[in-house]
Formats: structure tokens, sequence, C-alpha cells
């Protein structure tokens, strides 16, 4: 995907910050549509589809991290949260509700540009042509590598931005551990210990969606001292 090429919703219900926000955003090549609120949002939703989704958390009515929670349920279009709130608790609340990352205002536009850039680099690309797919398999879990896709019977598992990255992280070493630096490495986050705290909030995510018994990991297994490790069959 090209990030130039990307649409994204933005979602305040302040106005001043909204049409700043698309103004910039619009400026810097890409398509934007605006929501006032989660209501508004969700009626956009209903009929177009994003490549990223940036949303305010404090708004009246449903606020950014409870539409998010929501939004999961069916959808994995890339999430960023904007937050006046500096607590770590209430940004992993965000990570933890489905968010793929968060931003603290007041923030500077072009760190916000940084960010979302970032996500949507983190999204798994379609390769071209019939090429024959590398499977994982996770129990009754299938992952196409190539196509970056997992599989419950013929149902298949959305997975977020970030846990798309995360699964093409592992699987191409599968059986290895892979340290948290390496993660936050690779993920395009900053160093520090916050980060890998939200590492460990997509981690248990993920294995939500892998794992029987998520608290008994079987696949995604943490390997002490040396990070976690994805153990196909």
């Amino acid at each position: 995907m090209a990030e130039l090429d990307a649409h994204l919703l933005i979602v305040d219900d302040d106005e001043r910050i909204r049409d700043l926000l698309r103004k910039f955003l619009i400026r810097n090549g890409f398509l934007v549509t605006a929501a006032r609120d989660a209501a508004h949002a969700r009626r956009i939703l209903s009929g177009l589809d994003f490549d990223l989704i940036v949303m305010d958390v404090m708004m009246p009515g449903e606020d950014g991290v409870t539409l998010t929670r929501s939004l999961r349920e069916t959808l994995a279009t890339p999430i960023l949260l904007l937050t006046a709130r500096g607590e770590t608790e209430n940004r992993i609340a965000g990570l933890e509700a489905g968010a793929d990352d968060y931003l603290a205002k007041p923030f500077e536009p072009k760190e916000l540009l940084l960010r979302i850039n970032a996500i949507l680099r983190r999204m798994p690309e379609t390769p071209a042509g019939d090429t024959v797919p590398k499977i994982l398999h996770l129990g009754p879990i299938r992952y196409d590598i190539e196509r970056g896709e997992m599989w419950q019977g013929d149902d298949l598992v959305r997975l977020t931005a970030t846990e798309s990255q995360l699964m093409k992280i592992f699987s191409a070493s599968p059986g290895e551990p892979v340290s948290r630096n390496k993660l936050v490495e690779d993920l395009g986050r900053d160093r520090g210990q916050a980060q890998e705290r939200a590492v460990d909030v997509q981690i248990t995510r993920l294995r939500r969606k892998i794992e029987t018994d998520p608290k008994q990991p079987r696949y995604l297994q943490t390997v002490r001292g040396a990070g976690y490790m994805l153990a196909p069959d």
C-alpha cells in the first residue's frame, strides 16, 4: 500500500481540531473523511472502507476506547487513538481495546504523520501472482505466511495491523525466540519500558486469537529471559 494513497477517517468532536487535522493530512497526500462523534463514524464506516482511523478518546456519548472495542469485533482497520490522558494505564486501556497506537495531546502534527505512516507500513501487502502459499499450523488455526492471513476452518480471523506485523515477525523464524526489544524495534516504536509493556499487551491480544487457553499458551510461548516464540505444529 502506498502511504500517500491511504484514506483516513478522523473522529473528533472538536470541530477546530478536526478541520486542522483534515487540512494537514490532505496537504500531506492523504484522502481524509471526518466524523464529529462515534455515531457519525459508525454511519460513515457502514458504507466506506478506510486504511486507518485516527480517533479522539474523550468524546461525548460513546468514547473512543469503547468505540474501538466495538469496532474490533468486526473490523481490522488500524486505529490510532488521540488522548489528553497521559497516564500509562489509560494508554494501555486503549491498546487492550484494540488500538494499534496512541498519541497524547498536545502533539506535534509531524509526530502524528510519522506514526500514521509507521502503522501503514506495518500493514501486510498482498503478493502479486499465483504463488504456492506457505502455511503454519497452530492447532485449528492456519496462518498463510505469504498472504498474511489467518484462518480457522473456513473463517478468516481478523488481525489488526500490529497483530499482522507480529505474525510476520514470528513466522519469519518459527521456533526461535524474539526479544521484546527486537519486537519494539521491528514494530517501529520508540524504545523504552512503556513500549515493551505495549508489546506485551499486543501479545496478549494475539494469543486470544491463536490459543485455546491464552493463559496457558501452546503456540505463542514466553521464553524466560529471551522474549516470545511462535511454536507451530
